[in-house]
């Protein structure tokens, strides 16, 4: 199981990432060895987070959530879908 995640940087700019073990990736960010985007850019807040059964479900996810815009991204944010509707 992979977690896709979204974080909120201290500039309001979003950060999208997936993670087999998403605390262990966000201790890395936190402690400066996770993505050079985010270092430069903390602190940072978790603001969406979704589920994927794999790394290539996952990466999918990611790259189309990477190539929404910002105000889908804030959308998605503030409204997550609803699995199973």
């Amino acid at each position: 199981m992979y977690t896709l995640y979204i974080l909120r940087c201290k500039d309001n700019s979003l950060y999208t990432g997936i993670a087999k073990d998403l605390e262990k990736r966000l201790e890395m960010h936190r402690a400066g060895t996770g993505s050079k985007y985010v270092r430069a850019k903390s602190p940072f807040a978790v603001v969406y987070t979704e589920k994927c059964k794999d790394r290539s479900s996952a990466t999918k996810r990611e790259m189309a959530i990477k190539k929404m815009s910002k105000e889908k991204k804030e959308t998605l944010v503030i409204s997550p879908p609803t699995r199973g509707s």
